[in-house]
């Protein structure tokens, strides 16, 4: 670690913000860090993402970048070391959605339509090269951590017959249920990621945080995404109009949107569900298994779109309710 903040200071020197006040900021699921510097009356954040701990810069700064070119509120780069895995960025504040609605209740309704705004003007920006795409067969195939993070510290193994007919099921049902149309899709589109920026003006006051991992995807991805959060609730009238805003605005066939939610959100839902295991198992993040009720229900909503019966039906007897013993389970230290 002395070698590591040798390394920022020196990063943070040449960019002339070395003597800054440094605050720790909360960070994401990642091994990724960041600082709020300020000086002088000006602020900016350091994120610092070791390559030693498998962190690369390189695509959120790429992405900044084409994001920012298409008139969204990413942050501005204003230094990087790629080797060193470390980026000075804008610091677009403290006026986090999550954090807006908690504190007001009101303004969920226009900050909800303002994100939904934002993902109707994110279909037009082009996909830049070089991204995953989300294709179902791909999809299909990342769903092993809810079986590996969470099913096995039941003390139950899933055979591979059994994982691949999980997978096939999903498969169908996403190739049943999305069309081939694919936009850049920030991948993890939630309350906790958006920024309100008031002083700005259309999409652009909708600041736009956590989007290295995009990919190339249905849009109804970052919908479901964003809708179905496994950080908080959402009135089921406000996802309503919520999605009716976006099909309204964008000229999708709502039938098509919604079945896309479903299969799309199925297989997110899925993974998050091993994710959230494995940072409680693997890294002791155990706040994450707080929200696992959660998803387990957004999860439900998906499977009984009529379209994924099949998925229901493969998973039924394979991943279970999480209850509290098994949450338990889920805990480092508690034994499988």
């Amino acid at each position: 670690m002395a070698d590591r903040s040798a390394l920022i200071q020196e990063f943070l020197d040449r960019a002339g913000w070395g003597a800054a006040d440094r605050l720790p900021l909360a960070g994401d699921a990642s091994a990724r860090r960041y600082l709020r510097l300020a000086s002088e009356g000006q602020s900016a954040v350091l994120m610092d993402a070791s390559p030693e701990a498998g962190q690369d810069v390189r695509p959120f700064r790429h992405l900044a970048g084409h994001l920012r070119a298409a008139g969204l509120s990413a942050p501005e780069v204003f230094a990087a070391d790629d080797a060193a895995g470390l980026l000075l960025l804008e610091d677009l504040g403290d006026a986090v959605f999550a954090r807006l609605i908690e504190t007001d209740a009101s303004v969920e309704d226009g900050l909800y339509s303002a994100a939904i705004d934002m993902l109707v003007a994110l279909r037009d920006v082009p996909v830049p090269d070089g991204l995953v795409t989300f294709t179902p067969e791909h999809m299909a195939g990342m769903i092993d951590p809810v079986l590996d993070w969470y099913v096995a510290p039941t003390g139950r193994t899933v055979p591979e017959a059994e994982r691949q007919a999980i997978r096939d099921a999903l498969q169908v049902a996403l190739a049943e249920c999305v069309d081939a149309e694919t936009v850049l899709c920030l991948r993890d589109c939630h309350a906790e990621n958006l920024i309100w920026l008031p002083e700005r003006d259309g999409m652009a006051r909708v600041g736009i945080l956590d989007f290295q991992d995009a990919v190339a995807a249905h849009p109804a991805y970052d919908v479901v995404s964003l809708l179905q959060d496994a950080r908080r609730d959402l009135p089921a009238a406000l996802t309503d109009r919520m999605i009716d805003r976006y099909v309204s605005a964008s000229g999708s066939d709502p039938a098509a949107i919604r079945a896309g939610m479903a299969a799309l959100g199925a297989q997110r839902h899925l993974r998050i569900i091993g994710i959230f295991g494995r940072l409680s198992l693997q890294f002791g993040k155990t706040r994450y298994l707080a929200f696992l009720p959660r998803v387990w229900d957004h999860l439900q909503t998906c499977l009984a779109h009529l379209a994924l019966s099949d998925l229901s039906g493969a998973l039924a007897d394979v991943v279970p309710e999480p209850t509290e013993p098994l949450l338990n389970r889920l805990k480092p230290h508690v034994p499988a």
